[in-house]
């Protein structure tokens, strides 16, 4: 069983900047990144490939966030630039087993971490 651990969340003012990070205690394949707002259900934010060739965002954080990965310290990043409020959550680490190619459906990911609280305020 793979551990996920997540670091990085924390309060910012709309337009500031946040570097996620997600450290995995075995070999993964394709990661990414969901979020879950009170009220609302966990949504897909960014996913990237084993290799990390292939990458996928959500529309609204196109631009803004990018996703990375350093496979020899089995870690995998989320920098988040121009914070909005909407992008307050709590975000989630999750990580396939065996995928190679990324997905943006969080049915295809088998490990998850224990999430890291992300505030933008106005």
């Amino acid at each position: 069983q793979v551990q996920l651990v997540e670091s990085g969340g924390g309060l910012v003012q709309a337009g500031g900047s946040l570097r996620l990070s997600c450290a995995a205690s075995g070999r993964t394949f394709a990661m990414g990144w969901f979020r879950q707002a009170p009220g609302k259900e966990r949504e897909f934010v960014a996913a990237i490939s084993w290799k990390g060739g292939t990458t996928y965002y959500k529309d609204s954080v196109k631009g803004r966030f990018t996703i990375s990965r350093d496979n020899a310290k089995n870690t995998v990043y989320l920098q988040m630039n121009n914070l909005k409020p909407e992008d307050t959550a709590a975000y989630y680490c999750a990580a396939s087993s065996s995928r190679l190619v990324a997905s943006t459906d969080r049915d295809d990911y088998d490990y998850w971490g224990q999430g890291t609280q992300v505030t933008s305020s106005s």
